[in-house]
Protein backbone atom coordinates (compact mmCIF):
# COMPACT_ATOMS: atom_id res chain seq x y z
CA UNK A 1 0.00 0.00 0.00
CA UNK A 2 1.29 3.41 -1.10
CA UNK A 3 2.36 6.32 1.91
CA UNK A 4 -0.68 8.78 1.03
CA UNK A 5 0.49 12.20 0.77
CA UNK A 6 -0.47 15.04 3.33
CA UNK A 7 -1.91 17.05 0.99
CA UNK A 8 -4.52 14.46 0.24
CA UNK A 9 -4.80 13.57 3.85
CA UNK A 10 -5.67 17.41 4.36
CA UNK A 11 -7.82 17.71 1.56
CA UNK A 12 -9.52 14.76 2.83
CA UNK A 13 -10.37 16.31 6.02
CA UNK A 14 -11.22 19.92 5.32
CA UNK A 15 -14.07 19.67 6.96
CA UNK A 16 -12.65 18.77 10.27
CA UNK A 17 -10.23 21.34 10.01
CA UNK A 18 -12.65 24.28 9.40
CA UNK A 19 -14.73 23.16 12.45
CA UNK A 20 -11.26 22.97 14.75
CA UNK A 21 -10.51 26.60 13.25
CA UNK A 22 -14.39 27.49 13.44
CA UNK A 23 -14.10 26.38 17.34
CA UNK A 24 -11.50 28.23 18.41
CA UNK A 25 -12.37 31.08 16.25
CA UNK A 26 -15.32 31.28 18.55
CA UNK A 27 -13.49 30.78 21.62
CA UNK A 28 -11.05 33.26 21.13
CA UNK A 29 -13.17 35.64 20.35
CA UNK A 30 -15.51 34.94 23.10
CA UNK A 31 -12.25 35.27 25.70
CA UNK A 32 -11.97 39.11 24.46
CA UNK A 33 -14.91 40.09 25.74
CA UNK A 34 -13.98 38.68 28.87
CA UNK A 35 -11.72 41.75 28.88
CA UNK A 36 -12.19 45.16 29.36
CA UNK A 37 -12.76 47.30 26.00
CA UNK A 38 -10.48 49.93 26.55
CA UNK A 39 -10.01 52.89 23.97
CA UNK A 40 -6.70 54.53 23.21
CA UNK A 41 -5.64 58.44 23.47
CA UNK A 42 -2.05 59.16 22.03
CA UNK A 43 0.36 61.73 22.02
CA UNK A 44 3.84 62.67 20.33
CA UNK A 45 6.85 64.35 21.95
CA UNK A 46 9.69 65.83 20.59
CA UNK A 47 13.04 65.96 22.13
CA UNK A 48 15.26 68.90 20.84
CA UNK A 49 18.71 69.37 22.37
CA UNK A 50 20.71 72.39 22.78
CA UNK A 51 22.33 73.49 19.17
CA UNK A 52 26.08 72.63 18.95
CA UNK A 53 28.46 73.58 16.04
CA UNK A 54 30.71 70.96 16.89
CA UNK A 55 27.84 67.80 16.63
CA UNK A 56 26.72 66.38 13.21
CA UNK A 57 23.51 65.74 12.51
CA UNK A 58 23.41 61.98 12.62
CA UNK A 59 25.48 62.52 16.58
CA UNK A 60 22.47 64.37 17.22
CA UNK A 61 19.93 62.23 15.78
CA UNK A 62 21.18 59.83 18.02
CA UNK A 63 21.78 61.15 21.10
CA UNK A 64 17.93 62.09 20.55
CA UNK A 65 16.93 58.35 20.22
CA UNK A 66 19.03 57.63 23.68
CA UNK A 67 17.28 60.16 25.42
CA UNK A 68 14.19 59.09 23.85
CA UNK A 69 14.72 55.78 25.00
CA UNK A 70 15.60 56.08 28.51
CA UNK A 71 12.59 58.48 28.82
CA UNK A 72 10.44 55.78 27.62
CA UNK A 73 11.72 53.28 30.55
CA UNK A 74 11.42 56.60 33.10
CA UNK A 75 7.44 57.03 32.49
CA UNK A 76 6.97 53.32 33.75
CA UNK A 77 8.19 54.43 37.00
CA UNK A 78 6.43 55.01 40.56
CA UNK A 79 7.97 58.46 40.70
CA UNK A 80 6.51 59.54 37.46
CA UNK A 81 3.52 57.75 37.85
CA UNK A 82 2.81 60.08 41.13
CA UNK A 83 3.76 63.16 39.11
CA UNK A 84 0.94 62.42 36.59
CA UNK A 85 -1.61 61.14 39.46
CA UNK A 86 -1.32 64.63 40.57
CA UNK A 87 -0.95 66.81 38.16
CA UNK A 88 -3.00 69.93 38.71
CA UNK A 89 -5.72 70.15 36.37
CA UNK A 90 -6.58 66.89 35.31
CA UNK A 91 -9.64 65.19 36.46
CA UNK A 92 -7.92 61.75 36.78
CA UNK A 93 -9.58 59.17 38.55
CA UNK A 94 -7.83 57.97 41.83
CA UNK A 95 -9.52 54.93 42.82
CA UNK A 96 -8.80 53.18 39.04
CA UNK A 97 -5.51 52.15 40.06
CA UNK A 98 -5.28 49.79 43.15
CA UNK A 99 -3.42 50.76 46.31
CA UNK A 100 -1.74 47.43 46.41
CA UNK A 101 1.70 48.09 44.37
CA UNK A 102 2.68 45.69 42.77
CA UNK A 103 -0.92 45.77 41.43
CA UNK A 104 -0.87 49.08 40.79
CA UNK A 105 2.64 49.06 38.57
CA UNK A 106 1.27 46.44 36.83
CA UNK A 107 -1.42 47.97 36.12
CA UNK A 108 0.27 51.24 34.82
CA UNK A 109 2.72 49.14 32.72
CA UNK A 110 -0.58 48.04 30.81
CA UNK A 111 -2.02 51.66 30.88
CA UNK A 112 0.84 53.13 29.20
CA UNK A 113 2.72 52.37 26.19
CA UNK A 114 5.78 54.63 25.01
CA UNK A 115 7.90 53.97 21.58
CA UNK A 116 10.80 55.98 20.19
CA UNK A 117 10.48 56.68 16.64
CA UNK A 118 13.94 55.09 14.69
CA UNK A 119 16.38 57.96 13.68
CA UNK A 120 14.43 60.84 15.48
CA UNK A 121 14.02 62.42 18.96
CA UNK A 122 9.86 61.84 18.69
CA UNK A 123 7.95 59.85 21.36
CA UNK A 124 5.15 58.09 20.64
CA UNK A 125 2.42 57.65 24.28
CA UNK A 126 -0.21 55.95 24.05
CA UNK A 127 -2.80 55.30 26.89
CA UNK A 128 -5.27 52.77 27.36
CA UNK A 129 -8.82 52.85 29.25
CA UNK A 130 -12.10 52.02 29.35
CA UNK A 131 -13.03 55.51 29.44
CA UNK A 132 -11.85 58.12 26.43
CA UNK A 133 -12.47 61.05 28.78
CA UNK A 134 -9.78 59.25 31.24
CA UNK A 135 -7.66 58.38 28.46
CA UNK A 136 -7.64 61.87 26.96
CA UNK A 137 -6.73 63.09 30.60
CA UNK A 138 -3.84 61.06 31.53
CA UNK A 139 -2.53 61.04 28.22
CA UNK A 140 -2.82 65.56 28.40
CA UNK A 141 -1.12 64.64 32.63
CA UNK A 142 1.48 63.11 30.50
CA UNK A 143 2.68 65.55 28.56
CA UNK A 144 2.75 67.99 31.15
CA UNK A 145 5.17 65.40 33.39
CA UNK A 146 6.96 65.38 30.41
CA UNK A 147 6.94 68.93 29.18
CA UNK A 148 8.12 69.92 32.73
CA UNK A 149 10.07 67.58 34.80
CA UNK A 150 11.57 64.70 31.27
CA UNK A 151 14.26 67.08 31.13
CA UNK A 152 15.82 66.95 34.55
CA UNK A 153 15.23 62.65 34.38
CA UNK A 154 17.90 62.42 31.89
CA UNK A 155 19.89 65.60 33.12
CA UNK A 156 19.80 67.87 30.15
CA UNK A 157 20.92 71.05 30.40
CA UNK A 158 19.07 73.26 28.36
CA UNK A 159 16.79 69.97 27.04
CA UNK A 160 13.58 70.74 25.73
CA UNK A 161 10.32 68.20 24.94
CA UNK A 162 7.74 69.25 23.25
CA UNK A 163 4.34 68.67 22.76
CA UNK A 164 3.87 68.35 18.86
CA UNK A 165 0.44 66.58 18.67
CA UNK A 166 -2.27 66.77 21.20
CA UNK A 167 -4.11 63.90 22.34
CA UNK A 168 -5.90 62.00 20.10
CA UNK A 169 -8.31 59.59 21.18
CA UNK A 170 -9.86 55.97 19.25
CA UNK A 171 -13.29 55.87 17.73
CA UNK A 172 -13.49 52.39 19.09
CA UNK A 173 -12.03 50.51 21.81
CA UNK A 174 -8.72 49.04 20.54
CA UNK A 175 -8.08 46.44 23.01
CA UNK A 176 -8.40 43.39 23.55
CA UNK A 177 -7.77 43.54 19.47
CA UNK A 178 -11.13 41.80 18.92
CA UNK A 179 -10.21 40.56 15.26
CA UNK A 180 -6.97 39.61 15.34
CA UNK A 181 -7.27 37.57 18.31
CA UNK A 182 -10.25 35.91 16.21
CA UNK A 183 -7.43 35.49 13.55
CA UNK A 184 -5.26 34.43 15.57
CA UNK A 185 -7.84 31.79 16.80
CA UNK A 186 -8.89 30.55 13.65
CA UNK A 187 -5.10 29.83 12.65
CA UNK A 188 -4.10 28.00 15.41
CA UNK A 189 -7.24 25.99 15.25
CA UNK A 190 -6.87 25.01 11.52
CA UNK A 191 -3.11 23.79 12.65
CA UNK A 192 -4.53 21.97 15.34
CA UNK A 193 -7.27 19.81 13.22
CA UNK A 194 -4.78 19.33 10.48
CA UNK A 195 -2.48 17.62 12.67
CA UNK A 196 -5.24 15.99 14.35
CA UNK A 197 -6.62 14.87 10.97
CA UNK A 198 -2.90 13.24 9.86
CA UNK A 199 -2.97 11.63 13.36
CA UNK A 200 -5.99 9.90 13.09
CA UNK A 201 -5.92 9.20 9.11
CA UNK A 202 -6.46 5.15 8.95
CA UNK A 203 -4.67 5.10 5.63
CA UNK A 204 -1.47 6.43 8.28
CA UNK A 205 -2.62 4.66 10.80
CA UNK A 206 -2.39 1.36 8.97
CA UNK A 207 0.96 2.20 7.47
CA UNK A 208 2.35 2.61 10.77
CA UNK A 209 0.97 -0.72 12.26
CA UNK A 210 1.98 -2.45 9.18
CA UNK A 211 5.46 -0.65 7.56
CA UNK A 212 6.51 -1.62 3.71
CA UNK A 213 8.63 -4.06 3.29
CA UNK A 214 11.31 -3.07 1.05
CA UNK A 215 13.70 -6.01 1.35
Amino acid sequence: MAQPHFGKIIAKGWKKITLFGVLAMVVAVGLSFTQSLKYSSTVRMLIIQPSSINVDPYTAIRSAEQIGSNLAQVVYTTDFFSKVTNAPGFTIDPTYFPDNDAKRRKLWSQTVSVKVENGTGLLNITVYHPNKDQATAIAQAISYVMTTYGASYVGGTGLEIKLVDEPLVSRFPVKPNIPVNGFTGLVLGALFGAVYVILTDKSRKYLVEHPPNFA
